[in-house]
C-alpha cells in the first residue's frame, strides 16, 4: 500500500488541509494519506498550540468521512525533537509492507536541504509537492529531482494562524473548518484567549 504522509501541527485542522490531503489521495498514485499530527516540542514555548490529544481528536473528527484520509499519532511515541527521517525509518520498520512518501508544500521544498539527513529522504522516498503562492526564488535543482513529484493541486491559502486570530477576535470563521471541528473548538472555548 502506498501511503502519503502529510505532517502538521493541525492547530486547528481546516478545510485547506482537507482539500490538499484529499486531492493527493485522489490524484497522486497514493492509496491513503495519513495526517501525521506533530507533537508539541517540550523545548519550545507553547503559545497557542493545543495539547496533542485535542489536535489529534480534531483530525479524527475532520477525516472520519474520508475513506482515504487517516489520522496518525505516530510521532507522539517517538523521542523529541522529531526529525522526519527518524519518523520514516520508524514507520518503515513498523509497516514493512507499506511504501511511504512525503507530502509537502512548495515552500517546504525550498528548505528541504536544511532538514536532517535530507539526502537519505530524497534517495529513499518520493515527495509529492503541492503549489503555494510565494515570491521567493524557487529551488529548481530540487524541482527536477526524480523523487520530486509536482502535483497540480488547488492553491489553498488558509492558515491555522489566521483561524486562531479570527476566533480570538470573535469573528465567524465556520466556513473554514469542518463542521465537527468547529463544534469541538466552540464547545471547548479554544483559541478565544
Amino acid at each position: 500500500m502506498k501511503i502519503g504522509l502529510y505532517f502538521g501541527t493541525f492547530n486547528p485542522i481546516h478545510v485547506g488541509h482537507l482539500i490538499i490531503a484529499n486531492h493527493m489521495a485522489e490524484h497522486a498514485d497514493l492509496d491513503q494519506v495519513w495526517m501525521v499530527v506533530t507533537p508539541h516540542n517540550p523545548l519550545k514555548k507553547k503559545n497557542t498550540l493545543l495539547d496533542d490529544y485535542h489536535r489529534l481528536q480534531m483530525v479524527h473528527l475532520a477525516t472520519d468521512s474520508f475513506e482515504k484520509l487517516k489520522p496518525s499519532d505516530i510521532e507522539f511515541k517517538l523521542s523529541q525533537p522529531n526529525y522526519t527521517v527518524n519518523t520514516l525509518v520508524h514507520l518503515q520498520e513498523r509497516y514493512p509492507n507499506h511504501e511511504f512518501s512525503l507530502i509537502m508544500g512548495e515552500d517546504n521544498l525550498k528548505t528541504l536541504h536544511k532538514w536532517k539527513n535530507y539526502e537519505i529522504i530524497l534517495q529513499d522516498y518520493d515527495i509529492y509537492v503541492y503549489p503555494r503562492i510565494s515570491s521567493e526564488v524557487e529551488n529548481l535543482e530540487l524541482k527536477n529531482h526524480p523523487k520530486i513529484h509536482l502535483i497540480d493541486a488547488p492553491i489553498v491559502e488558509i492558515s491555522s494562524t489566521f483561524i486562531r486570530n479570527n476566533i480570538k477576535e470573535g469573528k465567524n470563521i465556520q466556513p473554514l473548518l469542518p463542521e465537527k471541528v468547529w463544534e469541538y473548538i466552540d464547545h471547548n472555548n479554544f483559541y478565544k484567549k
